[in-house]
């Protein structure tokens, strides 16, 4: 296959990273280590023989191009071809006809007037929800959460409900209301007994799922791990233009004030007495909607940069561009340099940060 055009296939993007690179797989969900050699190839010479490339490396990496390409091959990631420009790289735009393309809520004790939030969601065509209870909440109140949305045809497609573990939760009947709605994309319980997400919970459109840990208020958000990354072509054109986490995102706290981000600092506003729209109109609310991965300290020689969310909310505070905080994610465990996962809460360099957010509490809770 020597004289034959190879084609890396459209949907697998290669991304640089300090020491290594990765082959991100956005139709299968997943994504492939690969050495910054292979990266350089990728990028000079997709649509070219590997002839011509052996002969640009003056046939002195024989051996290693065509290990390279045996694990192209492999993984189903290339394809030979006699008609390489047939086969144009994939457009990387994104855009959305959505104002808030999600949003979400926290609830402690007090309750909201959701009705009057659901509507505002529908003038911003909000599309995706994620409602937090930091409280106990009976499970009926879900049910009318779910019955309002469908009574107002809302544009809503998924909403996800994360919620303290019920002891008297019935198994059966919780499957069964997931079937029955489509726009629920899960319903997470925290501080179960056990860990438990397996392919018997998976109903419908949705999934329910139990975790040990407990969530104790905002604060919890932010972690930076590989169980979360998601490889689709979605976020990997978002986040070449926009921040992962904070793009077209707005959310209500606990108190009701309206912010980016419940754990953000900054709110504009009260819902009891702003609308969403005056909100999001203030000067400051989009100020991080572009701050990209590539823009951010150690993120932008990251491998994973383009496959992982970001968080702005708790950073290490080490870099800032004015009232821009272009810090790495304090939850962040992961160092490029070394292509080492370690726990972030233990990081010495991390603890005046962890102070500064008032997280020792957290930590000892989670530890």
């Amino acid at each position: 296959m020597e004289k034959s055009n190879f084609v890396l296939f459209t949907d697998c993007i290669p991304v640089k990273g300090y020491n290594r690179s990765i082959i991100a797989d956005t139709q299968n969900n997943t994504y492939f280590f690969i050495p910054n050699g292979l990266y350089e190839i990728l990028e000079k010479y997709n649509g070219k023989t590997i002839l011509d490339i052996k002969k640009a490396y003056n046939y002195e990496y024989d051996e290693i191009i065509d290990e390279y390409f045996n694990f192209l091959m492999d993984n189903k990631l290339a394809f030979y071809t006699l008609n390489p420009n047939l086969f144009p790289k994939i457009s990387l735009e994104w855009s959305s006809p959505c104002e808030i393309t999600n949003c979400l809520i926290d609830f402690d004790e007090s309750h909201y007037d959701l009705v009057n939030i659901f509507n505002q969601l529908e003038i911003l065509k909000c599309s995706y929800l994620q409602i937090r209870f930091y409280s106990e909440v009976d499970f009926n109140y879900i049910k009318e959460i779910v019955q309002e949305l469908n009574r107002m045809n809302s544009r809503i497609v998924s909403i996800d409900f994360i919620l303290p573990y019920l002891e008297n939760n019935e198994l059966d009947n919780l499957n069964s209301f997931i079937k029955e709605h489509n726009r629920i994309h899960s319903i997470i319980f925290y501080n179960a007994p056990k860990d438990q997400n397996n392919p018997s919970l998976n109903v419908g459109m949705g999934y329910l799922m139990f975790v040990k840990r407990n969530v104790l208020n905002e604060k919890n958000c932010g972690v930076i791990n590989f169980e979360y990354f998601y490889s689709n072509i979605k976020l990997h054109s978002e986040s070449q233009h926009h921040n992962t986490c904070l793009n077209r995102k707005l959310a209500i706290d606990k108190n009701g004030y309206i912010k980016n981000c419940p754990s953000m600092p900054q709110s504009f506003g009260n819902i009891k007495d702003t609308t969403l729209v005056e909100a999001l109109n203030h000067p400051d609310f989009k100020k991080y909607w572009n701050v990209t991965k590539d823009m951010i300290e150690v993120c932008k020689d990251c491998e994973f940069r383009h496959i992982c969310t970001d968080c702005r909310a708790y950073t290490e505070r080490s870099n800032f561009k004015g009232e821009i905080d272009l810090s790495k994610p304090l939850k962040c465990g992961y160092n490029p340099y070394t292509n080492e996962w370690a726990e972030w809460s233990t990081n010495p360099l991390k603890q005046k940060a962890i102070e500064y957010y008032g997280m020792q509490e957290l930590i000892q809770k989670d530890a």
